[in-house]
C-alpha cells in the first residue's frame, strides 16, 4: 500500500562514484532526486511539488494528457 504523502529521503545514489569527484547532495527542501544510471547513461530524476522532472525536463502525466485528449 502506498502513502498518500511518503517520506523525503535525504538522498538515494545509485551506481560508483569516481574517485576524483566529490559526490554532491542531491537533497533540497521538497525535492526528491534520485540519480538512475541507464545503458544510455545517467539521468537525474526529479519531483518537485508533484511534478515530475527528467535531466530538467518536465515530463508530462498520463492525467494530463487525458485532460487534454480523453479517451473515446
Amino acid at each position: 500500500m502506498n502513502a498518500p504523502n511518503p517520506p523525503l529521503l535525504r538522498e538515494v545514489t545509485l551506481g560508483p562514484q569516481p574517485t576524483d569527484q566529490p559526490a554532491l547532495e542531491l537533497a533540497s527542501e521538497g525535492v526528491q532526486r534520485y540519480v538512475w544510471h541507464s545503458a544510455y547513461g545517467a539521468m537525474l530524476i526529479e519531483v518537485r511539488d508533484g511534478a515530475a522532472f527528467v535531466n530538467g525536463g518536465r515530463v508530462t502525466s498520463i492525467h494530463e494528457l487525458r485532460a487534454v485528449d480523453p479517451p473515446a
